[in-house]
C-alpha cells in the first residue's frame, strides 16, 4: 500500500506541474484531473458491470431452479450454475470489478494528502489548504447530493433495481452516510471524490443508453435460444415416433415400388386406393383397359 501511496504523491506532481506548463498552476485542478483520468480508465470496467448485473437479473429464475434441482448435490449445482453463466455471457464477479479497483485509490490518495508536502498554489476557492477539512462543510454536502443523482440515474423505472426496496433504501442511505465521512477527510479528497462522482452521472447517461441496446440485444438472444430448445424438443419428439413414419420420400418410393410386384398400389396424393381389390389383396393390379394375354 506504501508504494501506491508514494505513486498517487508522484501523479500529483505529475499532473501539477501539467498545470504550470499549460499557464494554470493548482493543485486543486491537478487533483480534478486526476480524478478524470480515472474515470476515464474505470468506464469500460463500469459498462461491463452493467452488462453483468442486467445478465445476472434475467437468469435469476433459472438460477433459482437450479438451486432448487441440485440443492443436495453442491458439485452439480455449481456445474449447471457455470453453464448458465457461460451460455449468457455473465461474470459474477465483474460488478464488483469498479468497486474494488477505486477503494484502493481513494485510500491511497487520502494517505498521500494528508502526508504531502504543498509548496504553493494548494488553495481551492474558499478553501485556503487541500489537505485541510472543508470548514463551511460545502464539499461534503455537494459530495452528497452529487452521489444521489447519480445513483438515482442507475436506477431507471423499471430495472430490478428499482422494484428492491433494499436498493431504494440504499439510495438515500448511502450518499448520507459518504457525506457524513466526507466531513473528516482532507479538502484534496473530497475535491477529488466529487469530480468522480460528477463525471459519473454522465457516464451513467450514456451507460443508460447502451442500457437499452442491451436489453433489445438480449431479448433477440432470448428469443433465438428459445426457438433452438423448441427445435431440440420436437427433433426429440421425431426420435421417439414409429420409425416407419420417419422414412424419407425417397425411401418411401422405393418401398412402393417393391411392393407392386404383389398388388401393393402406392396411394395416390388424394389418398385413394384406386384399382386395390379388398376381397382379393393377393391379386396383381392391372391398369384399366390392358387385357391379360
Amino acid at each position: 500500500m506504501n508504494t501506491l501511496v508514494q505513486f498517487m504523491k508522484s501523479a500529483i506532481g505529475v499532473f501539477y506541474d501539467f498545470t504550470q506548463v499549460v499557464g494554470f498552476p493548482s493543485y486543486a485542478l491537478a487533483i480534478v484531473l486526476i480524478g478524470v483520468v480515472v474515470r476515464i480508465l474505470l468506464f469500460p470496467l463500469s459498462l461491463k458491470q452493467m452488462k453483468s448485473m442486467l445478465g445476472m437479473s434475467e437468469i435469476q429464475p433459472e438460477l433459482k431452479e437450479i438451486q432448487a434441482k441440485y440443492s443436495g448435490n453442491r458439485e452439480k449445482m455449481n456445474e449447471e450454475m457455470q453453464r448458465l453463466y457461460q451460455e449468457y455471457d455473465v461474470n459474477p464477479m465483474a460488478g464488483c470489478l469498479p468497486i474494488l479497483i477505486q477503494m484502493p485509490i481513494l485510500y491511497s490518495l487520502f494517505r498521500a494528502l494528508r502526508t504531502y508536502k504543498f509548496t504553493e498554489n494548494d488553495a481551492f476557492f474558499w478553501i485556503q489548504h487541500l489537505n485541510d477539512k472543508d470548514p463551511y462543510f460545502i464539499l461534503p454536502v455537494v459530495l452528497a447530493i452529487v452521489m444521489f443523482l447519480q445513483q438515482r440515474l442507475a436506477m431507471p423505472k423499471g430495472s430490478p433495481m428499482a422494484d428492491n426496496p433494499s436498493m431504494k433504501a440504499m439510495l438515500y442511505v448511502m450518499p448520507v452516510m459518504m457525506g457524513f465521512f466526507a466531513l473528516q477527510f482532507p479538502s484534496g479528497l473530497c475535491v477529488y471524490w466529487v469530480t468522480t462522482s460528477a463525471l459519473m452521472i454522465f457516464q451513467q447517461i450514456v451507460m443508460n443508453k447502451q442500457r437499452k441496446k442491451e436489453l433489445e440485444k438480449r431479448a433477440e438472444e432470448r428469443a433465438k435460444r428459445q426457438a433452438e430448445r423448441e427445435q431440440r424438443a420436437k427433433e426429440e419428439r421425431l426420435k421417439g415416433q414409429n420409425p416407419s413414419k420417419r422414412k424419407s420420400k425417397k425411401e418411401l418410393k422405393a418401398l412402393h415400388k417393391a411392393k407392386k410386384g404383389t398388388g401393393y398400389k402406392a396411394p395416390s396424393k388424394s389418398g385413394g386406393t384406386k384399382g386395390f381389390d379388398p376381397n382379393n389383396p393377393k391379386a396383381v393390379y392391372r391398369p384399366p383397359g390392358k387385357k391379360k394375354h
